[in-house]
């Protein structure tokens, strides 16, 4: 059968394409896709035909934010039935590394990612209207949880992986630097898992308002206070300043959560006070069993997302929708609908 894909070529260049769907695999499931939430790689690609060392180098479907339908379920029986709503899992790690075995998965150097140009032929992600994927990567949503608000799934638990990668947060004053999509799920995790405090800051107002629906107790556009005496603080900018201001406001003793990439590897980094204070810094990259906790408290409502969604577009207006998601004062999380 024929489908439409949002495919990007290069930089500039993104085409919505009709395509043949293949043959499945006896343990591959198709899905139809219903929502797909734009994520700053997809921007990057669009924009500048890369992320980071990752390069285009030939056309390749984008989205790694998706849910729908089961429409044809494996033929081995596994994975869920024919018409099942469920979120797709975008890592593939190889299962045999020893990051694999030791339960990290998220760090198995090779891993394929929906949509991502890291290795070549590229993996085609699931902006599409129908998808061709391991049934094993499938996980089914509970009743009562909408395939549109699963498609904050994935970016959910990337949030909710860095702030497992803090450690203890009940009861602590938590700063959170930059509240676009991830920054925002941030907030909510934060506010799930009990955070004392969480303050927020973000160089626009839009965002900060979002923060303070979703749990942020205080907000500061801009930078916050140097002696604000974080416990924690979780960048997620990836911005030199953003993260200055990260490190400056922890107490003596705190830990950092670098979340956030930077648009290039080395970038300027207030590495005196990480000794002066005996600050602990962590990078939290990705996650990968996280998805299905983050399917059922969205389900169950102790994690709120819903508001993150600020805007929804159909495939045929994806420039739009694109261009909309480059503007983080005016939108949040934007969702192309298939």
């Amino acid at each position: 059968m024929e489908y439409r894909a949002l495919v990007a070529h290069a930089a500039g260049d993104l085409r919505v394409e009709t395509r043949t769907l293949r043959e499945p695999a006896p343990h591959e499931a198709v899905v139809a896709v219903g929502y797909g939430g734009v994520c700053g790689s997809d921007l990057h690609y669009h924009a500048h035909g890369a992320v980071g060392e990752s390069v285009l180098r030939g056309p390749m479907v984008l989205g790694h934010e998706v849910s729908g339908h089961v429409a044809v379920a494996a033929a081995d029986g596994s994975g869920p039935a024919e018409g099942t709503p469920v979120t797709i899992h975008p890592a593939t790690p190889c299962g045999t590394c020893a990051f694999c075995a030791e339960g990290r998965q998220n760090l198995c150097p090779h891993t394929t990612y929906l949509g991502s140009a890291a290795r070549f032929p590229h993996t085609d992600g699931a902006f599409a209207e129908r998808h061709v994927v391991d049934a094993a990567r499938l996980v089914p949503l509970p009743e009562g949880l909408a395939v549109r608000t699963a498609a904050l799934a994935e970016p959910a638990s990337v949030a909710w992986h860095a702030v497992s990668r803090a450690g203890e947060v009940a009861g602590r004053r938590v700063l959170v630097v930059g509240a676009g999509p991830i920054g925002a799920l941030v907030v909510s995790v934060l506010r799930r898992a009990g955070a004392g405090e969480i303050v927020v800051t973000d160089l626009h107002e839009r965002p900060l308002r979002l923060a303070r629906e979703l749990g942020a107790t205080a907000t500061f556009t801009g930078g916050a206070p140097e002696d604000l005496g974080a416990d924690i603080a979780i960048d997620s900018s990836g911005a030199a300043a953003g993260l200055a201001t990260a490190v400056r406001s922890l107490r003596r003793g705190g830990h950092l959560v670098q979340l956030g990439l930077p648009p290039k590897p080395e970038q300027p980094f207030p590495s005196g006070l990480v000794v002066t204070r005996e600050l602990t810094v962590t990078g939290s990259f990705r996650f990968h069993a996280e998805l299905s906790g983050v399917v059922a408290a969205l389900a169950d409502g102790s994690l709120v997302a819903e508001p993150v969604i600020s805007h929804e577009f159909p495939l045929g207006e994806a420039e739009t929708a694109f261009a909309t998601a480059r503007d983080a004062a005016s939108s949040g999380k934007v969702l192309l609908r298939f």
